[in-house]
Parts: structure tokens; C-alpha cells; sequence
């Protein structure tokens, strides 16, 4: 709720001085962050739904709607962009034919306050998505640092055209396009990526191989399948037991080996054991 606030603030202040100082680069700014205001509600939504439990409906839990939360940020990011893209173009090629009228230094004041505030944030929700695992906290964060670079645009686009080249506030508000359509790609792709049933990276299967080796009676892991869920990790794992061991003792070293990945690793929501028989070379 605090980032809603801030960014509601953050939107008024920049349109209204955007709009007395005359920085079509500011105001672009502030429609990007008005963007910002929609995109935080609907993370908010889906952050919450999708930490319901599961039901009848949705036995496999809700996690996915926060990554479908995240499509739906990264949708506004888009259209922001693509508008902001389209006015900048315009008053460029007016500015080619005509004049432009140069900012006042009020809107100067209004970027670099937009800066610092926005730079504080992207670390704080950082800090919480690092925390909870969550792709939507992170693709706020993200949103936050392209409006850093997006005000240091407006901020460059302003100062130019205060020292003469008034063509540069109209051209800074087309950088500050093209950046935040980067941060919509980026966000889509990483929210597609979790949705798709993507595998974890190596690295963690390598981990979690290590971990079920180093379970009582397991002989070998002869296959590892992971599949991101939202932002939870599920794991099917066949593993290998003394094949002369009673049905009750194989259930046993799968119990371990699914007890002890769901113990190590947080992210996994559940984890499937399948036991292979094999010869224990030791008798």
C-alpha cells in the first residue's frame, strides 16, 4: 500500500508540473507512473490471490496468478510505452517544423525528486520479493528502476532544452519510451517463463540430487524433473533402493528423500518420489 501511495503522489506531482513548466518529457513521465498506479493495484490482487489455499477447484494451489498478475503489469508497461513513444515522435516532428516551448526549472526539481524517491523504492521491493520469492514483487521492483532511468531521461531531455536545445525534452521523452517497452519484455518474459512449466536452472536440480543422495538407502538418482509453478518449484525425483527390500522399506526411503527436498528447499511446493529397484552392490 505504501508503493500505491507514493505513486500516486509521484503521478500528481509530475502532471501538474509537467504540465505549468511545459515538459513534454515529465509528463511522459507521469503517465508512466499513472501506469504504475493501475499496475500495482492489479499486483496487489494477485499477490493475495495467490496465496489462497488450495480447494476443489485449484487442487495444485494458486500460485500461477501471480505470475498472471505479472502479464497483466507488463501489459500496462506496454501501452504506457507505446503511448508515450507515439507523443514524443509527434512533438519532435513539430518541433522540426516549428517551435517548442522550454520547460520551466520546476521541472527539473520535480525529476530528480522522482529519482531518488523512485530509487528508494526499487530497493525496497527487492528487498521483498528476495524475501517472499515473488516475480510480481520483483517486476514492481524492476518498474521501479525504468522510472529512475526514465526521470534521468526527463531530467537530461529538461536541462537541455533549459541550455538551448529545447528539441531534446521531446526526444528525451522517446528514450524514456523505449525504455520502459524494455522493462514490459523483460516482465512478460519472466512471468511466461513460470507459467510455461519451465524447468529450474542446473544448478538447483544439482542441489537437490546431492540432497536425496545423502539419504539412508538410497542407492542413485536416475532422473530429476522440476517444473516452476508461479513462483514454487515442483519436483518429481526417481530414485534407486535395494530391490530385495519390503514395499515398507522403499516407502520409507522415498518418505525420507521427499521430507528432507521439501525441508532444504522453501520454493518447492511438492516433491514426487519414485523408487526404482536395484541390486545393493554392499550385500
Amino acid at each position: 500500500m505504501h508503493t500505491l501511495a507514493v505513486n500516486i503522489f509521484l503521478s500528481v506531482l509530475k502532471l501538474f508540473v509537467g504540465i505549468i513548466a511545459n515538459s513534454a518529457a515529465l509528463v511522459a513521465d507521469a503517465v508512466n507512473s499513472i501506469s504504475d498506479v493501475m499496475g500495482t493495484i492489479v499486483v496487489i490482487i494477485g499477490v493475495k490471490l495467490a496465496g489462497r489455499k488450495s480447494d476443489k477447484d485449484h487442487p495444485y494451489g494458486h500460485e500461477r496468478l501471480e505470475s498472471a498478475a505479472a502479464l497483466i503489469l507488463s501489459a500496462f508497461v506496454l501501452v504506457t510505452g507505446l503511448l508515450i513513444g507515439y507523443r514524443g515522435v509527434q512533438k519532435v516532428i513539430e518541433g522540426a517544423v516549428g517551435d517548442i516551448v522550454i520547460p520551466g526549472a520546476l521541472a527539473l526539481v520535480a525529476a530528480i525528486i522522482t529519482m531518488v524517491i523512485k530509487e528508494a523504492m526499487y530497493w525496497y521491493m527487492r528487498g521483498a520479493s528476495k524475501k517472499t520469492g515473488s516475480s510480481a514483487l520483483m517486476a514492481v521492483a524492476w518498474d521501479h528502476r525504468s522510472d529512475v532511468f526514465a526521470s534521468a531521461g526527463a531530467f537530461i531531455g529538461i536541462l537541455g532544452a533549459r541550455i538551448g536545445l529545447p528539441i531534446l525534452d521531446p526526444i528525451a521523452s522517446v528514450v524514456i519510451s523505449l525504455l520502459i517497452l524494455k522493462v514490459a519484455i523483460n516482465i512478460f518474459r519472466d512471468a511466461m517463463r513460470k507459467m510455461t512449466d519451465t524447468s529450474c536452472d542446473e544448478a538447483l536440480e544439482e542441489e537437490i540430487r546431492a540432497v536425496a543422495l545423502e539419504q539412508r538407502d538410497v542407492l542413485g538418482v536416475d532422473k530429476i524433473r522440476t517444473r516452476l509453478f508461479g513462483d514454487r518449484i515442483y519436483v518429481d525425483i526417481e530414485i534407486c533402493a535395494d530391490g530385495a527390500v519390503s514395499l515398507h522399506e522403499a516407502h520409507n526411503t522415498a518418505q525420507r528423500v521427499h521430507d528432507a527436498i521439501e525441508a532444504r528447499f522453501e520454493r518447492v511446493k511438492h516433491c514426487m518420489v519414485h523408487v526404482n529397484p536395484r541390486e545393493d552392490p554392499r550385500r
